[in-house]
């Protein structure tokens, strides 16, 4: 007698590991709108494409808030938390990076609040965001441009808080006016892009230019 044999065998792990990589890689292709709509929806995959994208320019961003890491980690995990219990009842959302942006300084401040005192948040906003210059960026310069690399990080040492949250959305994250509007809670564009040009303008007359 011959034994038993199964018709339909089990997918192998690496079949599995492929087809869950490709549904996670698809969400590249989707927008803003789509993903936010499909975790709302309760789809796992949507929730970890956000959380693995977005957990490590969030971590970039907190840590120019409070310099307190650990902080700025559990203030992280409870947004993706808090969105994983609320998913079904999520308002709508157009730009993902930008309003958790938003959510991650909210709940920043409200721990800082209530660790530290009610005056944190306004020395916090103007005392924050600093904007370095790379150790690597800074010795690949010849040695006559030392100076020059000197000044330009003094100039930015020089601007507002607000500027320079400005020009870091802009240039290291590569944020629009609008979604830097929304992350600093403008209720117009223009103001973001007067921002940033005040904070450029501001550049150049420090520097001369």
């Amino acid at each position: 007698m011959k034994p038993h044999t199964q018709e339909a065998q089990a997918p192998s792990l690496s079949a599995t590991t492929s087809n869950y990589n490709d549904s996670f890689l698809s969400f590249q292709a989707k927008t803003d709108e789509e993903i936010w709509m499909a975790l709302n929806k309760g789809n796992e995959l949507a929730f970890n494409y956000l959380y693995r994208t977005l957990v490590a320019p969030m971590y970039r961003y907190g840590c120019q808030i409070s310099k307190d890491k650990g902080l700025v980690k559990d203030c992280i995990q409870n947004i993706f938390i808090q969105l994983r219990k609320k998913r079904g009842t999520l308002s709508e959302v157009h730009n993902c990076k930008a309003y958790l942006f938003s959510c991650l300084k909210h709940e920043i401040f409200r721990r800082m609040k209530e660790l530290r005192g009610e005056h944190l948040e306004m020395m916090t906003q103007e005392d924050g965001f600093p904007i370095c210059l790379s150790h690597e960026a800074i010795l690949i310069q010849k040695e006559q441009e030392c100076e020059k690399v000197k000044k330009i990080q003094e100039a930015l040492d020089q601007l507002t808080g607000r500027q320079r949250q400005a020009l870091l959305l802009l240039y290291t994250e590569g944020m629009s006016y609008q979604e830097i509007a929304r992350v600093m809670e403008f209720s117009e564009v223009k103001s973001a892009r007067k921002l940033v040009y005040r904070a450029l303008s501001s550049l150049r007359q420090i520097l001369k230019y």
